[in-house]
């Protein structure tokens, strides 16, 4: 797929994920799965991520918010690791868990503050490298 959305979207999404993780997800992609990541790489990265409006450490805050009460804990810990690219602190990231909390139910709360723990010890594991 080559298109001015999907483009600015991949560098985007490299730019925020990591190229690497980017890489591998298109790598991976086959006849079944690669429609998924060109339209997630076209529509919420190229449409969506790269409009005005809202910077991307808010974008960070508000899909740590719906992908915890959502449940979806791989992509949880993603964006965590996305979050503190974007210039989020972990003590914001602890106050948006802490909102989802209250709002989502404490069950929510407490799984997506494991899940951001392991994607802290992740992140802090590879900078030691």
């Amino acid at each position: 797929m080559s298109n001015e959305k999907f483009e600015r979207g991949l560098a985007l999404r490299k730019q925020v994920l990591g190229a690497d993780y980017v890489e591998k997800s298109l790598a991976a992609a086959d006849d079944f799965s690669r429609p998924m990541q060109e339209l997630s790489t076209e529509y919420c990265w190229g449409h969506v991520w790269t409009r005005p409006g809202l910077e991307l450490r808010e974008r960070s805050l508000i899909n740590i918010a719906m992908i915890s009460a959502l449940n979806r804990p791989h992509e949880l810990k993603l964006h965590v690791k996305a979050a503190l690219t974007n210039g989020l602190t972990r003590e914001q990231i602890r106050e948006v868990l802490l909102q989802v909390a209250i709002y989502c139910g404490v069950p929510a709360g407490i799984d997506s503050v494991r899940i951001a723990r392991e994607a802290f010890a992740e992140v802090d594991a590879a900078s030691k490298v």
